[in-house]
């Protein structure tokens, strides 16, 4: 049976008529201007607005003659009429009078144009906001003067400065986020210790703390007129027992070491608002690293959930399962789910620093933290929650979230019916039925964001657990591992034992052995599922060990089974992956979504990445170089997990591997050149801008770098006057400016920072070696290189590769490479030279014998199809110039086949045995092996690349 409106829609005309006759006694207009509709929707939802209009008609007679009802604000505005409202104003209970009748008239704005459906809820909330930010920062500028003149100024006691009180908004205020009947939370700061300069000194913090006291009082103490806002300052360090006001030093050291972990959720949403905003960029700085961690922080999640957890066992013991804020699909999941992503990844990605939730769950969305569909459900669900809240307390501006829950049946269909009428209903049922989705929706994304039995505080006591506690005898504990598929249960255990009694295991804290009384068990059962278990549990424990004292990514493998699951999968497969993961654990963030771990970027994306990676430490090397570091290792690791899964075709590995080697490089140029400029200026150069270019030899030059492989780069310059200098305030030669540059790329790729080395570096292939300049004119590489160098210089150059730089200087050094290798050549002279350089490689580097074969530098290996491709292009290339477009090998070998210049099928064969062996050699880096096979492995191919290098390379001989 549906309720009847009438008791309502008479009530809200009743008090429309009373307005009318309040205003008319005290002389005023009546005439509401065509918002009759409007003014009977606000008085039916709204019994605080129709007392305020009928106890001050000129409240809404103002608002109706400015026009202030039917327009949202400009920008600042709020500021502008409460500045005109305390003009004048020299006392405080002035100061008080006049904030409460300027917060009556807004308030009445606020709930007329959010009832009417004038403003959309983000209108709303940023309007209250910007309301309790204009009576904070203005009740500031009165009190502070009143006490300068009182006590003197307060001066740091370092700088010797004016001090100003900082306020933190949080919570809502912080978010900017306020809704109808707020509390405001507030934290206050100040720089510096000292004093005050008056007659009568005081400490800057007892200056302070009166400061602040009495603007608690301007805001909150109720008077005659009212109240601003109820305030609560229990959030500063220590609660009520803390001092009011705190200085910056003492701020720095509490959150350092003394503060809770609820306290980095609320501090989630702390803005600074008033003093100076210098000071407060300083302040917030300060508090940054303690709300976000450089680290992926999934601890968060714990304390979330454990704040959930004591919130839905006070919420059941008070019965307050109607509560739209607390309960179950209310407000705050939806804010949990936003902060636990911010808290966790919020330190590594600087974009997640925001604070108004619906921003963040954009931002969760655009970073595919969250689905599309939970993003929109999780927003809309928000908006019709806040809207629910703001209904709530317009009725008698009361703090409260509860849905109506009057004894009186009669009382309790009337209140039902007015909030599901405020909300577009036109009956409770149709609300609540929208209201139970919302908070279905919005409970399920909460729970599969924060669920975890596995992470429950008190797992149960399996064999497993036991196990790792030491609480089994041998039998019990052997026993355990085989039923848990251990087939080589005494090693493994004798492993287990060597790591519960390391010293990283004695060093753990309560919550660190908590963590890993969590993990092991999941680990021990993962493991045991897989091939292999023993050989991966010993590949794995040192991981573990490595990271026993990080909770953070204890905490990691615990919340997430898929980050877990795709360790144990990469351990099985690649030991290599494993040392890295050891040696950076940061890189284990790089298993939580599979979808990112197997799918590697190619260039233009890895630019996209690296640019947004650095962009907020564009002004911090040290940030940089790690950062940079953190990107190459992940994007290798990355490439490594899609490899030995199969996720991506062999050959295409080092084309990944190479892309990310030229990304770094060529912002490693970037920035050693952002370095300099700033000092120095820019040289000056005939052809423009830049004349720097980094050149690849080797792997790199050749498209074929592997893992772990070193970079052979040789840096060139553009500038031919030795006179020519830099055109900035502190000129220097051209080719110091150069010669700097080289210097600055190499420091900031060799260095090892705690985020470990970019790659290693090998220069020798530069002109005349390590005797040569460090960065060479383009003039004396092109002489050098026609004029000077040996074969096996030009053999390299064909492997040689424009990596980044300027583009006109990679053309220049493009047409000196083709000019090198296309030379006519002596045939017979050079395949002595080149036969002459293999067997000196050979004899110094094949580690073959009679049991192995290297399957780089043994006879017919790897490097014997290398010499062939280099003896065939420096041999054809001037006249058959397209042999100087490519520099990796399958490519040449591609075109001397087309070209017919190798001997019947040779060249194809060569391309197949040359894919063979790399990735034979690739599978052996991944394991940490030596480069070698058995004898008995690759005959086939050995023989094949054997009989083609003697019918190349040695025709007058005998095999």
């Amino acid at each position: 049976m549906s309720a009847d409106p009438s008791p309502l829609i008479q009530q809200a005309e009743h008090r429309l008529n009373h307005w009318r006759e309040q205003a008319r006694s005290k002389g005023l207009a009546d005439d509401l201007g065509g918002l009759e509709g409007q003014a009977l929707r606000v008085f039916e939802a709204s019994e605080f607005v129709a007392q305020g209009c009928g106890r001050e008609p000129a409240l809404l007679r103002d608002l109706l003659d400015q026009g202030r009802l039917e327009r949202a604000y400009a920008e600042g505005e709020m500021e502008q009429h409460l500045r005109r409202a305390l003009d004048g104003i020299g006392t405080e209970p002035e100061l008080h009078s006049a904030l409460r009748r300027f917060r009556r008239s807004e308030m009445l704005r606020i709930i007329w144009r959010d009832l009417a459906g004038s403003a959309p809820l983000a209108e709303t909330l940023e309007d209250l906001s910007a309301l309790a930010d204009a009576c904070i920062i203005q009740a500031l500028d009165c009190l502070y003067p009143l006490l300068c003149a009182q006590f003197g100024t307060p001066i740091g006691e370092h700088s010797g400065q004016p001090q100003q009180l900082l306020v933190l908004a949080m919570g809502k205020l912080g978010a900017q986020e306020l809704n109808l009947s707020s509390d405001i939370d507030l934290i206050f700061a100040f720089e510096e210790n000292g004093q005050t300069d008056g007659r009568r000194p005081q400490a800057n913090e007892q200056f302070f703390t009166r400061l602040c006291q009495k603007l608690v009082q301007a805001l909150d103490n109720r008077t005659f007129d009212g109240f601003v806002f109820r305030t609560d300052t229990r959030l500063r360090p220590f609660g009520d027992s803390g001092p009011l006001a705190c200085s910056f030093d003492f701020l720095e050291d509490y959150y350092q070491s003394q503060a809770r972990e609820w306290e980095r959720y609320a501090m989630v949403k702390a803005r600074v608002i008033g003093g100076d905003a210098q000071a407060g960029a300083r302040l917030a700085e300060l508090l940054r690293p303690f709300v976000y961690r450089r680290y992926l922080d999934f601890g968060a999640i714990e304390s979330i959930r454990d704040m959930k957890r004591l919130i839905a066992k006070e919420m059941h013991k008070k019965g307050m399962d109607a509560n739209i804020k607390l309960g179950r699909g209310g407000i705050r999941e939806i804010e949990f789910i936003g902060q636990a992503f911010q808290l966790i990844r919020g330190g590594r990605d600087t974009d997640l620093q925001i604070r108004p939730i619906q921003q963040v769950l954009a931002r969760l969305g655009e970073r595919d933290l969250l689905p599309p569909k939970a993003v929109s459900e999780l927003t809309q669900a928000y908006i019709f929650l806040r809207r629910v809240e703001n209904r709530l307390q317009a009725w008698r501006d009361e703090q409260t979230h509860l849905l109506p829950l009057d004894e009186d049946p009669t009382q309790l269909e009337l209140n039902r019916l007015r909030l599901a009428r405020a909300m577009g209903h036109a009956q409770w049922a149709g609300f609540n039925a929208e209201l139970e989705e919302h908070r279905r929706r919005v409970q399920g994304h909460f729970d599969q964001v924060f669920a975890a039995p596995q992470a429950d505080e008190e797992p149960d006591d399996t064999p497993l657990l036991l196990l790792w506690k030491g609480l089994l005898d041998e039998d019990q504990a052997l026993q355990a591992l085989t039923q848990a598929g251990y087939r080589q249960a005494a090693d493994s255990l004798a492993l287990l034992q060597r790591l519960r009694e390391s010293t990283a295991m004695r060093a753990q804290g309560q919550r660190g052995q908590g963590r890993m009384a969590q993990l092991m068990p999941l680990l021990l059962e993962a493991v045991g599922r897989s091939a292999e278990p023993d050989a991966v549990l010993a590949r794995l424990l040192p991981l573990l060990e490595a990271v026993a004292r990080r909770t953070a990514y204890l905490a990691l493998l615990v919340e997430s089974p898929m980050a877990l699951s795709q360790l144990v999968r990469l351990a099985g497969e690649s030991l290599w992956i494993i040392h890295r993961l050891t040696q950076q654990p940061l890189l284990l963030d790089e298993l939580l979504d599979p979808r990112r771990l197997y799918s590697p970027l190619h260039r233009q994306d890895l630019e996209q990445e690296l640019t947004h990676l650095l962009e907020p430490v564009k002004d911090d090397m040290e940030q940089q170089m790690d950062r940079m570091r953190q990107f190459a290792h992940g994007q290798m690791l990355r490439v490594a997990a899609a490899d030995v899964t199969g996720a991506i075709p062999l050959m295409v590995v080092s084309d990944y591997l190479t892309d990310i080697a030229s990304v770094v490089l060529q912002r490693v140029v970037e920035q050693a050149w952002n370095d300099l400029v700033p000092k120095h200026g820019k040289p000056r150069l005939p052809q423009g801008e830049g004349g720097f270019v980094v050149i690849g030899y080797g792997k790199l030059g050749g498209i074929e770098l592997g893992y772990g492989s070193d970079l052979d780069l040789v840096f060139l310059h553009g500038s031919d006057d030795h006179n020519a200098q830099t055109d900035g305030e502190r000129p220097i030669p051209n080719d110091v400016f150069y010669a700097r540059l080289g210097q600055k790329m190499m420091h900031r790729i060799t260095t090892r920072t705690p985020a470990g080395q970019l790659y290693e570096v090998d220069m020798r292939l530069r002109p005349n070696g390590n005797s040569g300049l460090l960065v060479s004119g383009i003039h004396s590489f092109e002489a050098y290189q026609k004029q000077d160098a040996w074969t096996w210089e030009h053999q390299a150059l064909v492997r040689a590769r424009a990596i980044a730089g300027d583009p006109l200087l990679i053309a220049h050094f493009q047409q000196i490479r083709h000019e090198v290798l296309a030379q006519p050549r002596d045939p017979e002279k050079l395949r002595l030279e080149v036969v002459e350089m293999r067997e000196k490689m050979r004899a110094s580097l094949d580690k073959s014998d009679a049991d192995w074969f290297d399957i780089k530098q043994g006879h017919g290996g790897i490097t014997d199809i290398e010499f062939m491709v280099q003896y065939a292009v420096l041999r054809w290339a001037h006249e058959h110039p397209e042999l100087t477009d490519w520099s990796d090998n399958i490519r040449l070998l591609e075109t001397l086949a087309r070209r017919q210049l190798l001997k019947g099928q040779s060249a194809e064969h060569l391309s197949g045995i040359y894919k063979v062996l790399r990735a034979v050699y690739h599978r052996q880096t991944l394991q940490e092996q030596p480069g070698l096979a058995p004898r008995s492995k690759l005959e086939e191919e050995r023989r094949m690349v054997e009989e083609i290098w003697q019918q190349m390379m040695l025709p007058d001989s005998s095999l």
